[in-house]
């Protein structure tokens, strides 16, 4: 497997970090994951700009153009040998060597480092369970897409390895917040709900599309504070994120719900299937 390391295309096995990486140390560093569709990096623009807010509350001075990223996906994807040009991205940048101790500094020389793999179809639907850990608060202002990632790790460990579930946090007042890997949405009479970010929920880039193709195809949204109950008395539901793109959710516990029969899910799949071999920015709908 071949990757890139600060610039270099290297293979995997030979990669290497400073001990004093304070993204190892620490875990301070931002990650992207995206999807190439035959080779074209789908709103590449838009990941990268959230890369950017991110890293610079962090102080880690980086910065990557879409063109810069673009060339590192195709060149990787040759390298590879993924012939068909599909393929998961993840692009790291840590903070590097900040030396042994814990201290408010800049970070100039960042480690970067962008890796593929090819990707199977995804599931047409999915189970979610409500997780009985609740969403941390974002240590910031907001939810970064850090690489500090325990609260996520232990809610997987509560799903106890089901592949076909996602875990479904709540927050510490009992709304609904995202999945472990996902935000989330739900259909009542035709309105989509979703979290706001204020709950705590990352941002997420393929949350921010669905909600620009809802006012292209004016699907009213809304967008709050949302119980539990709420979700669970909803027609559909699904989760969302770059990857995988829009799974409905066919159960949550011991609630039923339209799962890939929803009318709304079906039309957004459809109409989402539409941009991802072209667009670099929500803004070019």
């Amino acid at each position: 497997m071949f990757i890139y390391l600060n610039s270099k295309m290297i293979r995997a096995e030979e990669a290497s970090i400073s001990l004093f990486d304070h993204g190892y140390m620490y875990g301070l560093g931002i990650f992207e994951t995206f999807r190439a569709y035959q080779g074209h990096s789908f709103l590449l623009k838009d990941h990268l700009d959230r890369l950017h807010a991110s890293l610079s509350v962090l102080g880690i001075k980086a910065s990557l153009t879409a063109g810069q990223v673009h060339g590192m996906v195709e060149e990787l994807l040759t390298a590879n040998h993924i012939k068909d040009g599909n393929a998961a991205v993840r692009l790291t940048v840590s903070a590097g060597n900040g030396g042994p101790g814990f201290s408010d500094q800049v970070f100039d020389e960042p480690v970067i480092s962008c890796f593929l793999r090819p990707i199977a179809a995804p599931a047409d639907q999915k189970q979610g369970q409500v997780l009985t850990l609740r969403r941390n608060t974002p240590e910031g202002t907001f939810r970064m897409k850090s690489s500090h990632y325990m609260n996520n790790f232990l809610a997987k460990k509560e799903l106890n390895g089901k592949p076909d579930t996602e875990g479904i946090f709540l927050t510490k007042e009992d709304n609904v917040c995202e999945g472990i890997v996902s935000n989330l949405f739900w259909v009542k009479k035709g309105t989509v709900f979703t979290p706001s970010p204020e709950t705590g929920a990352l941002d997420g880039v393929t949350r921010k599309f669905v909600l620009a193709l809802c006012e292209k195809m004016n699907v009213p949204y809304k967008e709050g504070f949302f119980p539990l109950d709420d979700l669970l008395s909803s027609e559909e539901a699904f989760m969302t994120n770059s990857v995988q793109e829009l799974i409905p959710f066919s159960k949550i516990d011991i609630q039923s719900f339209a799962g890939k029969d929803g009318a709304v899910i079906q039309k957004l799949q459809e109409e989402y299937s539409k941009y991802r071999h072209a667009l670099w920015s929500r803004d070019e709908l």
